[in-house]
C-alpha cells in the first residue's frame, strides 16, 4: 500500500529543510533492488539444497548463462560473481597493459579495474548530450603507450560504438565495453553485448536486473570465450588441470537462481520504469532549469536511470535541490561526483586531470538521479515531483536559509583544488 503522506507540500514554507515535516516516514532510495516472484525463487532455492550444488558451475548457472546468451543474441556469456570481478578478468584477458582511456564520468570501479592491475586509467572527457566518451577526445588522448579503449554505456544510453570501434580498428586498440547500466539495451537494433572485444555487465542489487550480486562478461570471440572461463575457475581447464592463470571469479547457484527468477520478470521491471520514466518527464521537464534526459524511442532500453540536469535557470545549484530532498528522506545522488578523476588515487596521481575534462567537470556538479523502480509507488513518485516543483518555485527563500545554515547534506566532501600539471601515469609502469 502506498505510504501516506506525513504533509503534502504545497508551499515553500511545507519543506522539511524549510521546518515542515518530512514527506516519507522511511528513506526513498535510489536503486531499490527489484524482486521478482518469490514463490518461483524459493523453488529454485529448496532444489539447490537438495542438490547439495551450491557452487562451481552447477545446474542453475548454465541455465542463467544459456538465457542470457539468447536474450543478448550472442556467442558466450560467462556468470561472475560480481561486476567489478569480471571487469579485472576481461582486461586480463585481452592483455591490457600501459595506458587505457576511460571516461571519469562513470562509477570509480571502472577505473579501479585497471589500476588495479598496475594498468593507466587516462581520463577523457565524454559528449555533452549523451555522457558518453567523445570520439573526437578519445583518439586526442592515444599515445605509444595506448593499449585500449574502456567505454561506459552510461545510463543504458550506449556509446558511440561505431565510432570507438573505428579509432580501435585503426590504431589497433583492444575495445570493451562497461555495460553495467545496459542490460536489455539496443543500439541500432543491435543487444548490447556485442560491441567491441567484449562487453561487462553488473548484476547489483541496484540495477534493473540483479542475481543479489554478480555479473557476466558477454563477447562472440571463441577464443576469448575459452580465457575468460578458465580465469574465473583458477584456470582450470579441466577436472585437475590447469592451463591458465586464474581467480576465483565464479557465480554462486542461489545468486544464479535470483538472475533466473528476474529474468522472468524482467519485462515487468522495464515497463514499470518506463512508465516511471514518462511520468518524471511529463511531471518536471516543463520546469525551467531541469534537463530531463530521454531515450531513442527506435531501441530497447531498461529505463531505469531517471537523470536529470540542473541548470542556472532553475534558481537553485544541484546541491541545493539534493538537500531539499535529502531534508524529506529522498536519498537522490549526484552521480557521479566529483569525477573519479578527484577521488584517490587519482587525484593524487593525476593532478591536473580536470583541465582536460571540462564537460565531466559540468556534469558533476549539474547532475542529479531520482529514484525508481518497482519499489517505488506512483504516489511516492509524485510526492517527489511535488517536493521539485515547490522547491524552484521558492529557490530565493531556499537559498536564503541555506547561506544561514551552511551545512550542506549534499556537500560535505569538498573538492580538492587543481594542479597545474598534466595528467600523466606517475612511476614505473602505472
Amino acid at each position: 500500500m502506498p505510504e501516506e503522506p506525513a504533509m503534502a507540500k504545497k508551499k515553500v514554507a511545507d519543506l522539511a529543510l524549510m521546518g515542515g515535516v518530512p514527506r516519507f516516514e522511511r528513506p526513498l532510495h535510489v536503486g531499490q533492488p527489484n524482486v521478482g516472484d518469490r514463490a518461483r525463487l524459493h523453488e529454485r532455492l529448496d532444489a539447490i539444497l537438495d542438490r547439495r550444488w551450491l557452487t562451481n558451475h552447477g545446474p542453475e548457472v548454465i541455465e542463467l548463462e544459456r538465457r542470457l546468451t539468447a536474450l543478448l543474441g550472442v556467442r558466450h556469456c560467462i556468470a561472475v560473481c560480481n561486476g567489478t570481478v569480471a571487469l579485472e578478468i576481461a582486461i586480463r584477458a585481452l592483455g591490457l597493459q600501459g595506458e587505457v582511456i576511460v571516461p571519469s564520468f562513470t562509477f570509480v570501479a571502472t577505473a579501479h579495474a585497471l589500476q588495479w592491475q598496475e594498468i593507466t586509467p587516462v581520463f577523457c572527457d565524454v559528449d555533452a548530450e549523451t555522457h558518453t566518451l567523445d570520439p573526437v577526445r578519445v583518439e586526442q588522448m592515444i599515445s605509444s603507450r595506448t593499449t585500449g579503449i574502456l567505454g561506459v554505456h552510461l545510463w543504458g544510453r550506449a556509446c558511440d560504438v561505431e565510432g570507438l570501434s573505428e579509432i580501435a580498428r585503426r590504431h589497433r586498440l583492444a575495445l570493451l565495453f562497461d555495460a553495467a547500466h545496459a542490460l536489455g539495451v539496443s543500439r541500432r537494433g543491435r543487444m548490447i553485448g556485442n560491441f567491441g572485444d567484449c562487453e561487462v555487465f553488473s548484476f547489483h542489487a541496484t540495477k534493473v536486473f540483479n542475481t543479489f550480486e554478480g555479473g557476466a562478461i558477454a563477447t562472440n570471440d571463441d577464443a576469448l570465450a575459452q580465457k575468460i572461463r578458465w580465469m574465473q575457475n583458477f584456470g582450470f581447464s579441466n577436472y585437475d588441470q590447469v592451463d591458465h592463470i586464474g581467480v576465483n571469479g565464479k557465480m554462486s547457484e542461489i545468486c544464479a537462481a535470483m538472475g533466473l527468477v528476474s529474468l522472468e520478470s524482467l519485462d515487468d521491471f522495464v515497463a514499470v520504469n518506463s512508465r516511471n520514466h514518462a511520468r518524471y518527464v511529463e511531471r518536471l521537464s516543463r520546469l525551467p532549469g531541469l534537463r530531463l534526459l530521454t531515450y531513442d524511442q527506435a531501441e530497447r532500453h531498461n529505463h531505469h536511470y531517471v537523470v536529470a540536469e540542473v541548470l542556472p535557470e532553475a534558481g537553485l545549484d544541484r546541491d541545493a535541490l539534493v538537500d531539499v530532498l535529502m531534508a524529506e528522506r529522498v536519498l537522490a545522488r549526484r552521480y557521479f561526483y566529483p569525477g573519479v578523476h578527484r577521488m584517490e588515487p587519482y587525484a593524487s596521481l593525476y593532478p591536473n586531470a580536470g583541465l582536460l575534462l571540462p564537460v565531466t567537470e559540468a556534469l558533476v556538479e549539474r547532475t542529479l538521479v531520482l529514484p525508481t523502480g518497482t519499489g517505488v509507488s506512483f504516489e511516492e513518485l509524485d510526492a517527489v515531483c511535488e517536493i521539485i516543483e515547490v522547491a524552484l518555485s521558492g529557490a530565493a527563500a531556499i537559498r536564503a536559509r541555506r547561506s544561514a545554515r551552511p551545512v550542506s547534506l549534499a556537500g560535505r566532501n569538498a573538492r580538492p583544488m587543481l594542479a597545474p600539471v598534466r595528467p600523466r601515469r606517475a612511476g614505473g609502469a602505472r
